[in-house]
């Protein structure tokens, strides 16, 4: 589709939902050679005080997996953040697992990454980024949305949403049809209700 696109992806490592869409994208980036930079932000921020505290246990896993996230993009550049976030995915989400703890330690390993990262998951060391990530994310978005968003050459919306992530040809089918959407000015949404949960197999 001619130009290299700068592709922006934000995520959240607890959401599931966000997993599968990154799936997808990785997908397709290595298909069509393009880069994806990857930006952790925080369910845990955005829904400072909503009434409804359902999900505050896992808003809090993914904040301290960004946080984790976050220092090692600090500590070894931007180039790892995509590979963290794969790795502590792979253990939340097809994985099934929720030992915070061991899923960091295990995905800092995985990731050729200093193990004392795993520190930052306690500290508030990397919760202004992760701050500032959110806040802009929401910015070129617009309120009321979640994860993932994604920016296609400054254009950002949240979603896809999709279950399970499609592969080979359809992946490639979706990416162009968003993109095209992400392309017409004025666009703003598109959506149908939700019937089935998230499907990782």
């Amino acid at each position: 589709m001619g130009n290299t696109p700068r592709v922006e992806f934000y995520f959240d490592p607890i959401c599931p939902w966000c997993w599968m869409t990154s799936r997808w994208a990785q997908e397709v980036s290595e298909a069509r050679g393009f880069e994806i930079i990857w930006h952790p932000i925080s369910l845990k921020i955005i829904n400072e005080g909503n009434a409804d505290d359902s999900h505050a246990d896992g808003h809090l896993m993914g904040h301290r997996f960004g946080r984790v996230v976050e220092a090692a993009r600090v500590a070894a550049g931007e180039g790892v953040v995509g590979r963290l976030y794969e790795e502590i995915g792979t253990r939340v989400h097809p994985g099934g697992r929720d030992d915070a703890d061991a899923i960091i330690s295990e995905a800092l390993a995985a990731a050729g990454l200093d193990p004392a990262l795993a520190e930052a998951a306690d500290t508030d060391a990397s919760d202004a980024q992760l701050r500032a990530n959110t806040t802009h994310a929401l910015e070129i978005a617009g309120p009321d949305v979640g994860v993932p968003i994604i920016s296609i050459d400054g254009v950002a919306f949240f979603g896809p949403v999709v279950t399970p992530a499609p592969t080979g040809e359809m992946a490639l089918r979706l990416w162009d049809g968003i993109a095209m959407a992400a392309s017409v000015p004025g666009f703003y949404e598109l959506k149908r209700g939700r019937t089935v949960g998230p499907q990782f197999g």
